[in-house]
């Protein structure tokens, strides 16, 4: 068993599961149904950046950027894995060699021989849906959180700031309508909560160190948004994705219930995490201002 099976294992035994919950439907027709993106369409098709690129479903180390080459087909394109992160099974067509998370058996792409692209003469062809990239070089597992606390723009600015963050998305969850855009989650009528996704590294924070940060970078107290943006897209929330996460999140309010504290932060089941636009994503880091409703109080 490797170091990531075990870990695995590990993480199911308290309850952890896939965070399948929180995928939008392009990505789960990508790795559930085995489906592919469009050429030329993805993310990190030309993307050149270094750092480590994790399986989107699990979280699991990939493949690593030195190992990426631009083979012009239209997708990412890799001539080799991180070891004992990637399996190989013939492709229900007959004629390829499908590739998959070795972890959580998501389907990544294909993997082809003899093309003369690289000495290696491999290339694992990889819908971008398939893909996370952290810009770490070391990294071989991730967790993740989803958070909301008002604005968003404040909360990422905090999360980005704690060691063992890895990545920080802005976006949209809770509501009941697909593809919320800003305009109508500030008109109240999807019933999204401004949220931050979070991906970690379990070796340098855990889950708990991330939820007692999070009570420290708003007013949990606060029950109708967060400073003076009110509204219900500004509500303080947690979205458990497994029942050692609710298990957590529960323990960490009771303590500050057992401060005084009357926290009115929900903790819910987390549902499709809808990215928001890119303006949004690290907005305080483009505008060089400063959070105007968030600031951090210690509380542990």
């Amino acid at each position: 068993m490797t170091e990531g099976q075990a870990h695995w294992q590990f993480r199911k035994s308290i309850g952890m599961t896939f965070k399948s919950s929180t995928l939008t439907p392009n990505v789960l027709h990508v790795v559930k149904d085995k489906d592919t993106e469009h050429p030329f369409t993805g993310i990190y098709d030309s993307w050149d950046k270094p750092g480590t690129y994790l399986c989107r479903q699990c979280g699991l180390a990939l493949f690593h950027s030195s190992t990426k080459f631009n083979a012009a087909c239209g997708w990412p394109s890799f001539d080799e894995e991180i070891q004992n992160a990637v399996t190989r099974h013939p492709d229900f067509d007959g004629q390829r060699v499908e590739i998959l998370c070795q972890r959580c058996d998501a389907h990544l792409g294909h993997v082809f021989q003899g093309e003369g692209f690289t000495n290696k003469n491999t290339r694992h062809c990889v819908n971008s849906l398939s893909l996370d990239y952290v810009e770490n070089l070391h990294v071989l597992d991730t967790e993740e959180g989803l958070f909301a606390a008002g604005c968003f723009w404040g909360v990422e600015y905090y999360f980005k700031k704690l060691k063992g963050v890895l990545k920080t998305e802005v976006g949209y969850s809770g509501g009941h309508t697909p593809y919320p855009s800003y305009q109508s989650v500030c008109e109240g009528h999807t019933g999204h909560l401004e949220t931050i996704r979070v991906l970690f590294d379990p070796t340098q924070l855990t889950y708990q160190q991330l939820v007692k940060y999070f009570f420290e970078i708003h007013d949990p107290e606060q029950s109708d948004g967060q400073g003076p943006d009110k509204g219900s897209q500004y509500l303080s929330a947690i979205f458990y994705e497994n029942l050692e996460q609710h298990k957590i999140a529960e323990n960490i309010i009771h303590l500050l219930a057992n401060q005084g504290f009357e926290v009115s932060t929900k903790i819910i089941p987390a549902t499709i995490f809808w990215k928001a636009e890119e303006y949004h994503q690290d907005y305080y880091q483009k505008s060089g201002k400063v959070p105007y409703c968030h600031t951090y109080t210690k509380r542990f």
